[in-house]
């Protein structure tokens, strides 16, 4: 996508943010049983891409390992492999991994949060939280910050190999 077709996206992200503002000012509060089954209406459609976006890294790259993630943590998925380099006579473990979790509901928080981690040959290669408020979730964003995620991860793991 080119850098004018982006602007205007930002540019109705703002207008759409800025709108459901006003809307929600003049709107009644959610229950915070509303915010729990909006939150897992998203944490369901996001967990599903963040996990075909991991496959699709793992059929690029075999010996990676993938694995749906369901627990106190959040839920989505991880893909992890371990190398083994030899140089000199010395073996040495190499390390990586991609996990990327929509994280449990807080009543008191209110956010939808994607966290993503991953560590390329024992090296941290990245460490990000994305959040919105629930009433202002974008899921054609928070499914783009997942494949740039992915894409940046690829991209790294594969100068390093």
């Amino acid at each position: 996508m080119d850098f004018d077709a982006r602007l205007r996206k930002a540019i109705e992200r703002g207008e759409k943010v800025r709108d459901l503002r006003s809307q929600e000012a003049q709107a009644r509060v959610l229950s915070e049983e509303e915010l729990r089954n909006l939150h897992a209406g998203f944490r369901i459609e996001l967990s599903d891409h963040i996990e075909q976006c991991l496959k699709k890294i793992v059929e690029h790259f075999p010996g990676f390992d993938f694995q749906t993630v369901v627990s106190e943590e959040g839920w989505g998925a991880r893909i992890r492999r371990d190398d083994l380099q030899m140089s000199g006579g010395r073996s040495n473990s190499l390390y990586s991994r991609l996990e990327m979790l929509v994280t449990p509901f807080s009543p008191t928080a209110g956010i939808l949060e994607l966290s993503v981690k991953g560590t390329v040959r024992n090296r941290e290669a990245m460490s990000r939280k994305h959040f919105y408020r629930l009433t202002e979730v974008d899921l054609d964003l928070f499914r783009e910050l997942i494949d740039q995620r992915a894409l940046e991860f690829a991209e790294l793991y594969s100068a390093t190999t």
